[in-house]
């Protein structure tokens, strides 16, 4: 387990009062406070090493750039991407969703005969089908759905057992020889149950899919390894794990990113740029990231990762799971209901929930008045919720600092919103 006053010790922020309550923060699903050490890094660039990366031959430029890509790797190995170069399966993005958005324009870029030969591989014709789910959030499924549009491909969706989770064993059924995408989430952030992505995978690659896995809240709280579970892109934010807001990763199998297209295009992305002829771009991951690079934010990544790992993803998903298992009493409550697995196994302590007869902002508020940090709405994933019946609700998300005794205050604090607003 984590020695847990050691890790809060390096997060003052969790150390304040909110309406005369110390404050218990469970919104890390939303984004993750930083410890001190990210918050230092960014501070320490700024006052030693700023400056642009890749295109200046001065020292500072020159320390930049390396701490740059050192940071690159560092991100790569946290999730079992490392190659011969140390990151160059890692493309900078300004977050997940941008980074989404990049293959999901990269392929229409390919269906419109960009990239040449080897691009058609991305490129989709009438018929073809991309693959999404009932459980995705809305940066999975609408850059895909606006594909499908753009290229007359039929969308289609995974369905979802009563608990909320992708119904991976139908992939035989769902996935067939015109698919050519399979978008899906390893963790739900409304349910917080973890994918059983294996048969996906096979499925998918039998047929020659391939597979794009958001795994933004799998990252922070599980060991992730990208080359064992063998899906061909993978797409995360640094805000989640830890890390600075303002920057994500696109990871991608070295031989499709060289062959994708790129998707914005401006400066430090060209190789060889005319006024008569096509534009010559660098190779990967170059050819992605077009434009002023976040520096600092990439570095405090790094840092994130790095700290991740020296406390160990292991200890960190057993630690979540007790605290996981906290929450889930929330479900013993008089007309609260959990939506999603109402067990530990195979989940993270993503919990959201219902409770009879009170919006879900009155609960909120009511929560927010004690002092305690959650999520209210739809937590930009609509169709999750219409499978549950309701437009939206109330979630509650751990980080590697929260403590039982944060459960505890949530579930006192649950327990009385239904009295306070005389529900039924």
């Amino acid at each position: 387990m984590v020695d847990e006053a050691q890790i809060r010790s390096q997060f003052p922020i969790l150390d304040q009062e909110v309406h005369g309550h110390p404050l218990v923060y469970l919104d890390s699903a939303a984004t993750a406070q930083k410890p001190l050490c990210v918050v230092d890094a960014e501070r320490d660039f700024y006052l030693h090493d700023n400056a642009g990366v890749h295109r200046g031959a001065h020292e500072l430029a020159a320390r930049s750039t390396l701490a740059f890509e050192e940071s690159r790797a560092k991100v790569a190995k946290l999730v079992g991407a490392e190659s011969q170069d140390g990151g160059e399966e890692i493309v900078i993005t300004a977050g997940a969703t941008a980074a989404l958005n990049l293959l999901a324009t990269a392929f229409g870029n390919a269906t419109q005969g960009r990239g040449g030969k080897a691009a058609q591989r991305f490129a989709l014709h009438p018929g073809d089908e991309i693959v999404t789910s009932k459980a995705e959030h809305h940066s999975v499924l609408l850059p895909f759905q606006e594909l499908a549009y753009r290229t007359s491909a039929v969308l289609k969706t995974f369905d979802l057992d009563d608990q909320g989770r992708i119904m991976a064993d139908t992939a035989d059924e769902v996935i067939t020889e015109r698919t050519k995408v399979v978008a899906v989430t390893h963790v739900s952030n409304v349910t917080g149950a973890v994918t059983d992505i294996a048969p996906i995978v096979r499925r998918a690659h039998q047929v020659g899919a391939l597979v794009i896995l958001d795994i933004c809240q799998s990252v922070p709280h599980l060991p992730v390894d990208l080359h064992g579970l063998g899906v061909d892109f993978a797409v995360w934010s640094s805000h989640k794990m830890y890390g600075p807001t303002g920057v994500g990763f696109l990871y991608g199998r070295r031989e499709l990113l060289e062959a994708l297209p790129p998707a914005s295009f401006g400066g430090s992305m060209v190789e060889l740029a005319y006024t008569d002829r096509p534009a010559r771009y660098m190779n990967p991951p170059a050819r992605f990231e077009a434009g002023t690079q976040p520096v600092a934010q990439v570095i405090g990544a790094g840092v994130a990762a790095d700290w991740l790992r020296a406390i160990g993803m292991d200890r960190i998903a057993s630690h979540e799971a007790a605290i996981t298992k906290g929450l889930l009493r929330l479900g013993q409550l008089e007309g609260v209901r959990i939506l999603g697995p109402t067990s530990a196994e195979n989940r993270i302590g993503t919990v959201s929930f219902d409770v009879k007869g009170v919006h879900p902002h009155d609960v909120g508020q009511f929560i927010d008045s004690r002092g305690i940090a959650i999520r209210v709405g739809h937590h930009c994933a609509q169709p999750v919720h219409r499978h549950f019946g309701v437009y939206a609700s109330n979630r509650a998300s751990t980080g590697v600092y929260n403590t039982m005794a944060d459960t505890d205050a949530l579930l006192e604090a649950v327990s009385g919103v239904r009295s306070f607003f005389k529900a039924d």
